[in-house]
């Protein structure tokens, strides 16, 4: 009988265990039932909303942060490279397990090398190729790609056209591919020059005339508001005049890169103006939240929601 105290002592931690994920799983499935019903009904919001996984959570396990992010009520969320150093269990596991919360992966990041420096040509076309089966992988179907920074003694004409010719290069890798039902796309984003001085994309109408010159329907723009306010300011004249390129918004407010409502930027008249546009893509919280992330979090996506709702009413 001496095994008997242990065996009662598995069995009450393995059903209390059972219990929790249980509850966790309907938690979640209510949640995510919940996101997806809004957001799949185009007369409360034209476009879906994300949440970019470095902003939140980051002391906790990955798995515990898909937790946590349906908690707050999303479904979709962007990675930064978080799978580099994942073994295949790891894939697996997770993969399994963002399926299981009813989360989509739909963007990345993390190509190391860019498109604004003819020399990293190549290799920044190794980086699409590479990317490509890890993205299928993931069931993503979108990647962020970056300028680079400036190149020493390169006239900025140089670079402007390596940016196009890159682009365009790598389009014809990703050409008329698909991951989970969806075309395969690049997306060229800005960087504000106080985060990096030496960042070469810095202007976001110059990022729209790149993109223009690409004139491929799988490579677009990533409108990030947090650096554009900082680079330039007119973000809603802009997002008019190129909303066909725009692939993906980033929403942050100016300063601190917190939550909207904390800066200078005005989001509501932002998230009406893309309700106005019908924009049907990706809106993306990239924040730091100055409380709880939960929370905060759920705000965020609540008003966009609600606002998008009341201008299409």
């Amino acid at each position: 009988m001496a095994g008997a105290p242990r065996y009662d002592s598995e069995h009450m931690l393995n059903r209390r265990a059972f219990s929790r994920d249980l509850a966790g799983a309907a938690l979640g499935a209510a949640t995510v039932a919940g996101a997806s019903a809004a957001e799949d009904n185009p007369a409360i919001a034209p476009f879906k909303i994300s949440v970019m996984l470095w902003t939140v959570f980051r002391d906790l396990p990955f798995e515990q942060r898909l937790e946590k992010v349906v908690e707050a009520g999303y479904t979709n969320v962007e990675l930064v490279g978080e799978y580099k150093k994942w073994s295949d269990s790891e894939f697996t596991r997770y993969n399994a397990r963002r399926k299981q919360l009813g989360i989509n992966f739909d963007t990345t990041a993390g190509l190391r090398h860019a498109i604004g420096n003819p020399a990293d040509r190549d290799a920044m076309l190794a980086d699409v190729r590479n990317e490509l089966p890890i993205m299928e992988k993931l069931d993503c179907p979108a990647c962020i790609v970056m300028s680079g920074n400036v190149v020493p003694g390169m006239p900025r004409e140089t670079q402007h056209e390596s940016c196009i010719e890159g682009l365009k290069r790598a389009a014809s890798i990703i050409e008329g591919k698909q991951i989970n039902g969806q075309p395969v796309r690049l997306l060229l984003e800005n960087i504000d020059p106080e985060e990096n001085p030496k960042y070469y994309l810095t202007s976001v109408a110059e990022g729209f005339e790149i993109i223009r010159a690409v004139n491929h329907p799988q490579v677009q723009f990533l409108d990030d508001f947090f650096h554009e306010q900082i680079a330039e300011g007119n973000l809603i004249e802009k997002l008019e005049k190129n909303i066909q390129y725009t692939g993906l918004v980033h929403i942050a407010d100016v300063p601190g890169r917190h939550e909207p409502g904390t800066g200078e930027i005005n989001y509501g008249n932002i998230y009406k103006k893309l309700a106005e546009l019908k924009y049907d893509r990706m809106v993306a919280m990239e924040f730091l939240p100055t409380s709880d992330p939960v929370a905060k979090l759920r705000k965020a996506r609540e008003d966009a929601l609600r606002l998008t709702a009341a201008t299409s009413a």
